[in-house]
């Protein structure tokens, strides 16, 4: 479960990073904004990444990942259903940022909590494998839908499933509560 909901986040950090630019171009916005919009990314990056290792101490490590992919989902349905404006790119980028790789501290906490710290780097190293697949399909597959129909429309519905399913998929992991020993 941990595994698939890594592809997925793979899938969007890859789709952003590599296509971000285009779907601002294909927007009719200044080309400033795929530059601005990076910029805000990496920024909201750091913020959401620091906020998500303070949150795993204190909320279940798999409500944290279901939160983050369930508000992937929504920013996605949002942002498309918007208008497309540099503002409205701006805030996207800001919260796609926040969510962007807030999702490593609470994987790599649950595959340690689950299996113990002595196999953490080949056991999360099988998890990072399938965030570099995800990475892969998001990055090629953004280009081919382009390529196909012009737009991004398609890839952004995948997205939006792929993010709810990541979601959902992250609900019934066994977990015990913060501060309680798992025996």
């Amino acid at each position: 479960m941990l595994a698939a909901g890594f592809f997925v986040c793979g899938f969007h950090v890859a789709f952003l990073g590599t296509h971000l630019p285009g779907v601002i171009a294909a927007c009719g916005l200044q080309v400033q904004y795929g530059a601005w919009s990076l910029a805000m990314l990496g920024l909201f990056n750091i913020v959401g990444s620091l906020a998500m290792g303070w949150a795993v101490g204190r909320w279940r490590m798999k409500s944290l990942l279901s939160a983050v992919y369930a508000a992937r989902a929504i920013s996605v349905l949002v942002f498309v259903l918007a208008p497309k404006t540099g503002p409205v790119m701006l805030a996207f980028a800001a919260v796609m940022g926040l969510t962007f790789l807030s999702t490593v501290p609470p994987t790599a906490g649950l595959v340690a909590k689950f299996f113990g710290t002595a196999n953490m780097a080949t056991l999360f190293g099988i998890v990072m494998l399938t965030h570099q697949i995800g990475g892969f399909l998001g990055a090629w597959l953004g280009g081919k839908v382009f390529e196909a129909t012009g737009n991004f429309d398609l890839i952004w519905g995948i997205d939006i499933v792929l993010a709810v399913g990541a979601a959902l998929i992250h609900l019934p992991i066994r977990e015990a509560r913060v501060g309680v020993a798992a025996g």
